[in-house]
C-alpha cells in the first residue's frame, strides 16, 4: 500500500501492479466491446460513427481526467504525511465537482454536439448516427465522472484490488448491455451509447459503497468521519483548483493531437477514419496496460513526496519504469506479431482490414516508444508538479502539429502515424529535465 514501511522490492510493485493493470487493461476493453458489437452488427458508416462519437467522449471525458489524476497524487501524498481526514476531504472535493461538472454537461449537450460537429470532416451520415450515440451516452456523465474521483482515491491508496473489482463490473456490464441493445434489439450505435450510460450509473453506486467501506476502516479516533470546515477550507481548493486547471490543459492539448489525428483521417474517407480508429483501440489497450504501472508509481511516488523521502522516491521510479519498459517491449511484439487477428475480431469489413493491416507497425512503433512518457506522468501526477506537465504538454502537442501537416501531406495516414509517433516521444523528452531536478527538493 502506498504509505507503507515495507520495503519497496519489485516483488511489492508487482503486487500491488497487476490487479492495477488487469483494471486498467479492461477500460479499453470498454471500447473494444463497443467497436466488435458494431463491426459485427453494423457497417461501415456506424463504425466510423462510433469512431467519431467516442473521439467526443474522450474529448469530453478526458478533459476532467483531472478529478482522476488530482484526487490520486492528493490523496497519496495525504497517506505519506499521516493525514487520513485530509484523505477524506479529497475524495469529497473530487466527488462535488464532478457531480456539478455530469450535470452541466448533460444540459449543454446540444450546443456540444453541435460544435463539435462543426468541426469535424466526417460526411452527414456519419455525423447523424454519431450525434445519436452521444445524446445517449451523455446521461451517464454524472456517475462517469464520479467513477474518476473514486478510482483516484482508490489508487491513491494503493487499493489495486478494489479499483479492479470496479472496473470489471463496469466492463461487464457495458458489455452485456451493449450486446443486448444494439445487437438483440438492433438498436445500433443508439444502443452502444445507452448501455454504456446504464453501465457507468449502476457502477457508480458500488463503487461509492465500496470507497465508503475502505474509507471507514481507515478512520480512527473521535474527529468526525467528513470534516466539512476542511473540505471547504479555501487555501486547498485554491491548491487543488490551480493543480486541476494545469491538468485540464494538459489532457486538452493531448486531447487536441488525438483529434487532429483522426480527424486527419477521417479525411481520407470513412474506410480509414473506420481503420485508424480499430487500430487506435490496440494502442489504447496497450497504453492503459502501461498506465498500471504509472499508477502505482503515482501512489508510491506520491507517498514518499508526502513523507519527504528521496530514497523512496527514487527506487520506486526506478522498478516501475523497469517494469514498465518490459512490458512495453512485450505488448509491441504481440501488436506486430498478432495484430492482424485482432483486427479480424474486431471487424468483418474487408476494406478495413485491409487498411488497418498497412499501418499495424506503427501502432507497435508508438506503444514501444509511449512508456517513458506514460512513467513520467506517473511521476509527475504523484508530485502534482502540474505546473510541468502543462508546459510540456503544450510543448509536445506544437511538435506534432509541426510535423503532422506536412508529413501527412507527402505520406498520408503513414505520415500521419509517423507525426504521432514523434508527438508521444516529445512528451517524454520534455518532461525529462523537470524530472531530474525533483530529487533534489527531497535532499
Amino acid at each position: 500500500m502506498a504509505g507503507s514501511t515495507e520495503p519497496l522490492t519489485r516483488v511489492a510493485v508487482a503486487r500491488q501492479a497487476w490487479p492495477i493493470i488487469l483494471a486498467n487493461a479492461a477500460v479499453p476493453a470498454v471500447g473494444l466491446v463497443d467497436t466488435a458489437v458494431i463491426g459485427h452488427y453494423g457497417s461501415a458508416t456506424e463504425l466510423g460513427a462510433l469512431a467519431l462519437g467516442a473521439l467526443l467522449f474522450n474529448f469530453v471525458y478526458w478533459s476532467f481526467g483531472f478529478l482522476r489524476m488530482g484526487t490520486t497524487g492528493f490523496v497519496a501524498q495525504a497517506v505519506g504525511a499521516g493525514d487520513e481526514p485530509e484523505v477524506r476531504a479529497t475524495l469529497a472535493r473530487g466527488v462535488l465537482l464532478s457531480v456539478g461538472l455530469g450535470v452541466a454537461l448533460m444540459l449543454l449537450q446540444w450546443p456540444v454536439t453541435a460544435l463539435y460537429f462543426g468541426l469535424m470532416d466526417g460526411s452527414d451520415v456519419v455525423e447523424s448516427v454519431a450525434g445519436e450515440y452521444f445524446r445517449a451516452r451523455i446521461w451517464g456523465a454524472p456517475a462517469a465522472l464520479a467513477l474518476f474521483a473514486c478510482s483516484g482515491l482508490l489508487i491513491g491508496l494503493g487499493r489495486s484490488r478494489e479499483l479492479l473489482f470496479v472496473q470489471l463490473l463496469l466492463n461487464g456490464l457495458n458489455a452485456g448491455l451493449d450486446v443486448w441493445f444494439a445487437g438483440a434489439l438492433g438498436m445500433g450505435a443508439r444502443g452502444i451509447g445507452l448501455g454504456t450510460a446504464i453501465a457507468e450509473w449502476l457502477t457508480c453506486v458500488v463503487a461509492i459503497v465500496v470507497v465508503l467501506r475502505v474509507l471507514r476502516a481507515r478512520h480512527r479516533g473521535p474527529t468526525p468521519f467528513l470534516q466539512w470546515a476542511r473540505i471547504a477550507d479555501m487555501d486547498r481548493v485554491r491548491q487543488a483548483l490551480a493543480a486541476n486547471g494545469d491538468i485540464l490543459v494538459r489532457t486538452l492539448c493531448l486531447l487536441l493531437a488525438f483529434g487532429w489525428f483522426a480527424n486527419a483521417g477521417a479525411r481520407f474517407g470513412d474506410v480509414t477514419l473506420a481503420a485508424n480508429h480499430i487500430l487506435l483501440q490496440l494502442v489504447s489497450f496497450s497504453a492503459f496496460f502501461l498506465d498500471g504501472f504509472a499508477f502505482v508509481a503515482e501512489a508510491q511516488v506520491g507517498a514518499a513526496w508526502g513523507a519527504r523521502d528521496g530514497r523512496r522516491f527514487r527506487r520506486a521510479v526506478r522498478l516501475t519504469s523497469e517494469l514498465a519498459a518490459g512490458t512495453a517491449l512485450v505488448l509491441a511484439a504481440l501488436i506486430a506479431l498478432l495484430g492482424n487477428a485482432a483486427v479480424a475480431a474486431l471487424t468483418t469489413l474487408p476494406a478495413v482490414r485491409e487498411i488497418a493491416a498497412a499501418h499495424l507497425p506503427w501502432s507497435a512503433l508508438y506503444v514501444l516508444l509511449s512508456v517513458a512518457a506514460f512513467q513520467l506522468d506517473g511521476v509527475f501526477i504523484g508530485t502534482t508538479h502540474t505546473r510541468e506537465m502543462r508546459n510540456a504538454s503544450m510543448a509536445s502537442l506544437a511538435v506534432f502539429l509541426i510535423c503532422a501537416w506536412p508529413l501527412a501531406a507527402w505520406f498520408g495516414n503513414h505520415g500521419l502515424w509517423a507525426a504521432f509517433v514523434v508527438f508521444v516521444v516529445a512528451r517524454a523528452l520534455v518532461l525529462l529535465p523537470c524530472y531530474r531536478r525533483m530529487p533534489q527538493a527531497l535532499a
